[in-house]
């Protein structure tokens, strides 16, 4: 997700008019990320990014606006919902919203789970009436209002006299269990003569009649219980069966949402990628992977699978990211990125312009460092980054730009003093550059060196053109997309650090005439103070260093690196004998040595668990402790540390990130207790001695090194669907290789936009290719087909009242006769 900006906010009430406003970003209501908060301000600019996986089903991605209340709760200026349908159709495209207003039906979320049986009953004196039986299952996932939900329904029979039946109220939860029976008499008693089921007004009658359930919020404030959505359903449907049980979604109230003028609460800047994969088992992806695969070695490398994707592809940009994680999984990237490095080198003409377009190289190079280098730019820039951040030194050198108060001389030095050290830091950093990057850099240097013999500096600016202008000078630009800081800088500290980007990025790129490649005066004037040789000597020897082959990483002197850090909330873990096992907010940091928690940042832990000692990391059922995204850290002699995370996206990291330090632990756990131990047993297995070995198996493993992250298949699957959406261009390359292979005269204009050395190997490619994707794309619609025939409409997984089900519906019930 892009946040880009909101515009034309309301005004506040107050004398100064501006708000203080930040952005959420909620999984129907659950908030997996917030902005910063941008002050005085009604059109505020937040210019965040944001990348999530998406653990659970959801049917709304919304945005809310907040205004900070420095005394009471922060007040909802507007929100936007998008349907999970409808996100395809705003995918990587910027795009207005219109803010709209929150309130109790906006808000509506959920589902409940009804049987409805109508019968006859024949009273004492032998008259017939008709009853309706109203059962009250179940909801899942209601609205929490205010941090709390303690849900109650109402069941009103609607026709003629309306009668309402109350539920028990259920306490703090939204997955509340009712299971209650209400009866309504639905006609009047008659005698037991007649033959038909109803009589024809009965039968009129009974049509008229709806059966509707409300939930509610039972609220100790004094404005009374709060909505939370209702179900309406008319008598009419029962004529074919007499009783009938479903799953529905919860709707808002037909006069909700109708407000008598909609007031403009402005409009809010977003750009959705959202992919949805379906991935098969290995074993369907084999030939796809291994043509993939093979790509390293295919001579000329412009003939290979994965060189073709990139040829096809939009944006080089779509190809590299599941090519770079498929072959990093594979063990295969550096062989596969310097066959198209080399490649693009023999195409070079000018040794001034190596890899600076955005190439298929050189967008594999950088995907590969943001993968690779994450740990390597914390350790290196993380330190100093955030002192930047956190001291605010002015530093503005444009003596147009100098605030009142400000003198140009020690703006300078604080800045020099800023350039100095991040410059130092870098060129230091040469051994902790992980070996993948180097080994990369070793072919990318030998390459130039060959291609052009007479320019003793191309090895150097091949490498620098990756390490300075594509890696550390970003990275200091925009410290939030590297992981380097949780938001965008303030414009202050934004523009420091553009100031220092600039005059790194230069210092690393080698050119002769440094000064001259500013087109500001002042950053001509403010670099000569770095024109010393001694500078350049540092970037060679550093370039040097990391693009040699002999080099490999010092594990001997390993800093601890860390991972991951942020509060949540823990439950006691009993190592004192006696006292209250309470819940409290703490302060965690995960290492790759250890997991600590403190009460709050910087402070001396009050744990530590080595990583050795952690033997498995498992979800923890809500039932436990009634409390959602838990988890459990098991150490030895079934110690076990309990933990809240603030939301599902944060609990799924802070579980795979701990998965992933601990797997190689001599010994893992195989079995675990999905529950707690409470009162004196297990609440999953019941079983009452606390040492009792778990009950359910642990989840899988995953390797533990750079290849971690990556799930092989998921990306074969990717990449399968990118062949798929540009198969017309596919075609487009084949008729584009036998009119190569047939004329030598001057090409079709749509054909050359392709790179083709030799038709011949790349038609043979693109044959299996087109082969392959065809045979994946019949075992989708296969799949699809399937899938279709086992869903019940109205069951937990499809309530009743989806309208993207009922779509589907329509689409395949048009497809089969399609296909009949």
């Amino acid at each position: 997700l892009s946040l880009g900006e909101a515009k034309n906010l309301p005004t506040y009430p107050g004398p100064n008019k501006m708000r203080d406003c930040y952005c959420t970003v909620n999984l129907d209501q659950e908030e997996v990320f917030r902005t910063k908060i941008v002050e005085k301000s009604l059109c505020p600019f937040y210019g965040e990014d944001f990348y999530c996986e998406i653990p659970r089903t959801f049917r709304y991605l919304s945005f809310y606006i907040f205004d900070r209340d420095v005394f009471r709760r922060d007040s909802i200026i507007g929100k936007v919902a998008i349907q999970k349908e409808d996100l395809q159709k705003y995918h990587n495209r910027d795009t207005w919203f219109q803010l709209q207003h929150v309130d109790a039906d906006s808000e509506v979320q959920g589902k409940v789970h009804l049987e409805l049986r109508l019968s006859e009953v024949i009273t004492d004196t032998g008259v017939v009436c008709h009853k309706l039986a109203t059962r009250v299952l179940e909801c899942q996932g209601l609205p929490i209002v205010n941090g709390q939900c303690d849900p109650y329904a109402t069941v009103t029979l609607a026709g003629p006299s309306s009668e309402a039946k109350k539920t028990k109220v259920k306490k703090k939860t939204n997955n509340p269990h009712f299971d209650e029976v209400f009866y309504f008499e639905v006609t009047r008693p008659s005698s037991y003569n007649k033959k038909s089921h109803f009589d024809i007004e009965d039968v009129d009658e009974v049509d008229k009649m709806e059966i509707r359930v409300d939930l509610w919020n039972a609220s100790n404030l004094k404005f009374g219980d709060e909505f939370l959505g209702e179900l309406r359903l008319p008598l009419k449907f029962l004529r074919q069966s007499s009783s009938y049980e479903a799953w529905y979604f919860l709707q808002p109230r037909d006069n909700g949402n109708k407000s008598l003028k909609p007031d403009d609460l402005g409009s809010l800047r977003l750009n959705v990628v959202y992919t949805e994969d379906h991935v098969f088992s290995s074993d369907y992806y084999s030939p796809l992977r291994d043509l993939l695969l093979k790509s390293a070695d295919v001579e000329p490398v412009s003939a290979s699978a994965a060189h073709i994707l990139g040829e096809v592809c939009r944006e080089k940009q779509e190809a590299a990211i599941p090519l770079v994680r498929l072959f990093l999984h594979y063990g295969r990237i550096v062989p596969f990125i310097s066959a198209i490095a080399n490649a693009e080198v023999k195409r070079t003409q000018d040794p001034n312009t190596i890899f600076r377009g955005n190439s298929l190289t050189s967008k594999c190079i950088d995907e590969t460092m943001k993968l690779a280098g994450m740990h390597y730019l914390q350790v290196t820039l993380k330190p100093i980054i955030d002192e930047i951040c956190q001291v605010h030194k002015p530093c503005e050198i444009d003596p147009v730009k100098l605030k009142d108060g400000e003198n140009l001389e020690n703006n300078r030095e604080n800045l020099r003093q800023y350039v100095d050290r991040i410059f130092t830091v870098i060129t230091k950093s040469g051994v902790s550059c992980p070996t993948v990057m180097c080994d990369i850099f070793f072919s990318l240097r030998e390459s130039a060196a060959k291609r052009f013999q007479g320019d003793p500096d191309v090895r150097y600016t091949a490498v620098s053109s990756f390490i300075f202008l594509r890696f550390f000078a970003p990275a200091i630009l925009s410290p939030n997309l590297f992981q380097l800081t949780p938001h965008h800088p303030d414009p202050q500290t934004s523009r420091t650090l553009t100031l220092i980007s600039k005059t790194i990025q230069t210092l690393g790129s080698l050119s002769k005439s440094k000064s001259a490649n500013f087109k500001e005066s002042y950053m001509a004037t403010f670099y000569d103070y770095f024109n010393e040789q001694k500078y350049a000597d540092a970037v060679k020897n550093f370039l040097d260093l990391i693009s040699s082959s002999g080099r490999r990483d010092h594990k001997s002197i390993e800093q601890p690196i860390l991972l991951k850090e942020g509060f949540m909330i823990k439950r006691a873990q009993g190592r004192k004998r006696f006292g209250m096992k309470n819940f409290k907010k703490r302060w965690f940091r995960l290492t790759n040595h250890e997991f600590t928690y403190q009460k709050s940042k910087g402070d001396h832990p009050l744990c530590s668990i080595p990583i050795e000692n952690i033997l498995a990391v498992e979800r923890l059922e809500e039932e436990s402790f009634k409390m959602k995204n838990m988890f459990q850290v098991i150490q030895p002699e079934r110690r076990v540390l309990y933990i809240q995370a603030n939301n599902c996206v944060e609990a799924k990291d802070w579980i795979d990130i701990l998965t992933k330090v601990s797997q190689c632990n001599k010994k893992r756990l195989t079995v675990y207790h999905p529950s707690a131990y409470l009162n004196g047993h297990w609440l999953c297995c019941k079983a009452t001695a606390d040492n009792t070995p778990g009950c359910t198996p642990c989840t899988g493993g995953l390797p533990a090194n750079i290849q971690l992250d990556i799930d092989g298949d998921r990306e074969t699957e990717r990449i399968y669907s990118l062949f798929n959406l540009y198969m017309p261009k596919l075609e487009k390359m084949q008729e584009a290789c036998g009119s190569k292979s047939v004329y030598d005269g001057p090409e079709e204009e749509e054909y050359s936009t392709f790179i083709i050395d030799d038709p011949k190997e790349t038609y043979k490619t693109l044959k299996l290719l087109i082969e392959g994707v065809g045979t994946l794309e019949q075992e989708h619609a296969q799949y699809k087909r399937d899938k279709f025939k086992k869903t019940k409409y109205g069951s937990q997984e499809h309530p009743i009242g989806d309208k993207s089900f009922q779509t589907y519906i329509r689409q395949q019930s048009e497809i089969s006769a399609h296909s009949i």
